[in-house]
């Protein structure tokens, strides 16, 4: 598997993400939405920031079980319920801040968006992975 990060010429600087992933791999993983609900089915306390941790974890176990990595990951889609900048911010700063930080150097987009699947829920992540 090779996976091929880059920033062409005449494209902006970014916070850390490229803009291409070139991937050729042998398996794609596509993950669910991962939201910020414990194994118990309850959604995790700590407003922003402790459903981000908790959708973290979640990433975590779920490439587990797929035998892949954070490195592995080529693009994450994360989705914010809120429309202040700050709120986009500090998730991003959490994800990049955490053990699934090397995910967040390929493809990322990060939007804020009206409402999510559940009552509550402030953040869901979609990743696809390469092995």
């Amino acid at each position: 598997m090779t996976i091929e990060r880059s920033n062409p010429d005449g494209l902006h600087a970014t916070p850390g993400y490229h803009h291409v992933t070139r991937v050729q791999a042998d398996t794609l993983i596509y993950l669910a939405g991962q939201c910020p609900l414990q194994a118990s089915g309850e959604l995790a306390a700590g407003g922003l920031q402790g459903q981000t941790a908790q959708v973290i974890s979640n990433i975590l176990t779920a490439l587990k079980s797929a035998g892949a990595t954070p490195e592995n990951v080529v693009r994450t889609v994360i989705y914010v319920a809120s429309s202040d900048r700050d709120d986009l911010g500090a998730v991003w700063t959490q994800l990049n801040e955490s053990p699934l930080a090397p995910a967040f150097t390929t493809a990322s987009t990060l939007l804020g968006v009206a409402q999510l699947g559940f009552t509550g829920q402030l953040v869901e992540i979609d990743v696809t992975a390469a092995l």
